[in-house]
């Protein structure tokens, strides 16, 4: 049977084989289609709204960006209230709780050993190590309380040889515990 031949009901065959098999040519379902044309009228105006409205949606980086801002303003200010909470003499205190030695001991070290060494002497086995000793009384940038937290919280001001600022990675509390765990050396 020829395809023109064929009633429109009918199934028509191609005229061709391939591997032994032979081809139907049939319209496709009503579902499929529509579903097509939906998703290419939604590509047109979703392309239409995003690349050529004045207004533009944010995209994934300007939302990332715009929650780091809100996590750095939030630190900034967690930062402020405990610094005006702190002062040379509360750190001495802290310096002789043991709650926060044990605490400042872990943070030191997970953080600071590599640098300072496990005595705070800055040698490990004889090797001296990057850091500066942090258990004899010569002090690089002031020996109070609020200067060591100062430099462990914003690091060293020659940034060629000095320590990194701890900052980013502890938060105030964890960095007081571990200035008070270096007073309790003293």
């Amino acid at each position: 049977m020829k395809p023109s031949d064929s009633n429109k009901n009918d199934i028509v065959l191609k005229e061709h084989v391939f591997d032994g098999i032979q081809e139907y040519d049939q319209k496709l379902p009503n579902w499929w289609l529509f579903t097509l044309y939906i998703a290419i009228a939604w590509f047109i105006f979703a392309w239409v709204a995003y690349y050529q409205l004045p207004f533009k949606m944010p995209d994934s980086h300007e939302k990332i960006d715009a929650q780091m801002a809100l996590i750095e303003s939030k630190k900034q200010e967690e930062l402020d209230s405990m610094m005006a909470s702190i002062s040379n003499e509360s750190l001495q205190e802290m310096s002789l709780d043991t709650s926060h030695l044990d605490a400042g001991r872990a943070i030191f070290e997970a953080k600071c050993i590599a640098c300072h060494g496990q005595d705070l002497s800055a040698t490990m086995n004889g090797i001296q190590l990057p850091g500066v000793p942090l258990n004899d009384s010569e002090w690089k940038y002031g020996a109070e309380p609020l200067n060591i937290m100062n430099i462990v919280t914003n690091g060293s001001p020659d940034v060629t040889k000095g320590m990194i600022a701890w900052n980013t990675q502890l938060s105030p509390a964890e960095i007081a515990q571990v200035v008070a765990y270096i007073l309790s050396h003293h």
